[in-house]
């Protein structure tokens, strides 16, 4: 086994391939919990929202469709740019790594900056469920306490994943930790659950009312 290798290897594992396949499902169950989360969610804006079908379409036609967007590209850009970036370091190119890394850092921080303008944009046009709530129609408070519970906790889950990206960035910069160590694939794959769950989100969230 190559020095590499080795110091990648973590007890107990006798091989770096156990290991890797120990991080990785040990990371789908963790996705697994996590898509259980939010599909519940889902799920319960999907009944609400067939319950009060105007009212939501009313609704979603209030958010802004424009940060949506642009926030989806974002967020898919982020993860073809950590894909690059666990693959470089499987393949031990350093400096690929930290570029695949440090680009979704980037993208990420990115993505949050315009979830900020849009939630503040949300209430300062007053779409906070609550008093003075902008729509007349009660039931349209429901899609907003979603939207906000839904975004909110999408949130924190790309906070989340910006300070381990971080972390194994640094780590990775100053040799901390092996290039070929399983966690770059492992974050990786929580990455892409980040992005899924907002191709989700997005169409339940952006897209009622603006059909033709």
């Amino acid at each position: 086994m190559s020095s590499e290798g080795g110091e990648a290897l973590r007890e107990p594992w006798d091989s770096l391939r156990r290991q890797r396949e120990a991080a990785t499902f040990g990371m789908w169950v963790f996705l697994a919990s996590e898509a259980l989360l939010f599909s519940g969610l889902i799920m319960a804006f999907s009944a609400n929202r067939f319950l009060h079908p105007e009212a939501f379409a009313a609704a979603g036609h209030e958010t802004n469709v424009v940060y949506g967007t642009v926030n989806t590209v974002v967020l898919l850009a982020s993860s073809l740019s950590i894909a690059v970036g666990a693959e470089a370091a499987r393949a031990r190119l350093r400096r690929l790594t930290l570029i695949g890394l440090s680009l979704t850092i980037a993208l990420a921080l990115a993505f949050l900056v315009i979830k900020g303008l849009e939630w503040r944009e949300d209430l300062h046009e007053h779409l906070w469920p609550g008093h003075g709530f902008k729509l007349e129609d009660p039931s349209a408070q429901i899609f907003f306490a979603f939207y906000w519970a839904m975004t909110g906790l999408h949130g924190l889950h790309v906070t989340g994943g910006i300070a381990v990206i971080g972390w194994m960035t640094w780590q990775a910069w100053t040799g901390r930790r092996a290039l070929r160590s399983p966690s770059f694939e492992a974050v990786a794959l929580y990455w892409h659950l980040v992005d899924i769950v907002w191709i989700f989100l997005y169409p339940f969230l952006y897209l009622p009312g603006r059909a033709a």
